[in-house]
């Protein structure tokens, strides 16, 4: 029951961010600067407890906030978040869970880029974006007990390990 929660709630992020993500994803273009250039992605939805960590510590997040390559999502017991990738990627984190997003690259002119996140902790549900459609060997998702490489465009990723 409890995972049938989660997968209810992962989904309703989903389709809430699915909702702006193609307009957005396009948007992302060579001519952007520098600063933008290195954003992997937007906050789009937060539910409860949210939190991201990155060098300069840790601090509750909101929908319109950047979120950056090795930036860690951090959801509390009643938290959920959905971020949009530049490439339109969707990435719904579930409560209580851990997801950072240990690479991102991403050039709108080719739409070549890889993506690796890692999955510390609970579960989130992938929509992928256009790199995947380029190139489905460019995107990977890590837990502690495996590596996958995705073929899929939408899947959903759980671990039972704390952190």
């Amino acid at each position: 029951m409890k995972t049938s929660k989660r997968i209810l709630s992962i989904t309703a992020a989903m389709v809430l961010a699915c909702a702006a993500t193609s307009t957005w994803a396009q948007s992302a273009t060579a001519a952007a600067s520098s600063a933008v250039t290195a954003r992997a992605g937007i906050v789009k939805i937060t539910s409860g407890e949210v939190r991201l960590r990155d060098a300069q510590g840790e601090r509750p997040i909101k929908s319109g906030d950047a979120v950056f390559a090795n930036d860690r999502l951090i959801s509390g017991k009643d938290g959920s978040a959905s971020v949009v990738l530049r490439d339109g990627t969707t990435l719904a984190l579930a409560n209580n869970s851990q997801l950072e997003i240990q690479q991102f690259a991403f050039d709108a002119t080719t739409q070549n880029g890889s993506i690796l996140v890692n999955l510390m902790q609970g579960s989130m549900r992938m929509l992928t974006g256009l790199i995947a459609k380029v190139n489905p060997d460019a995107i990977q998702v890590k837990t502690k007990t495996l590596s996958i490489g995705i073929r899929g465009t939408d899947f959903i990723v759980e671990t039972e390990d704390k952190i």
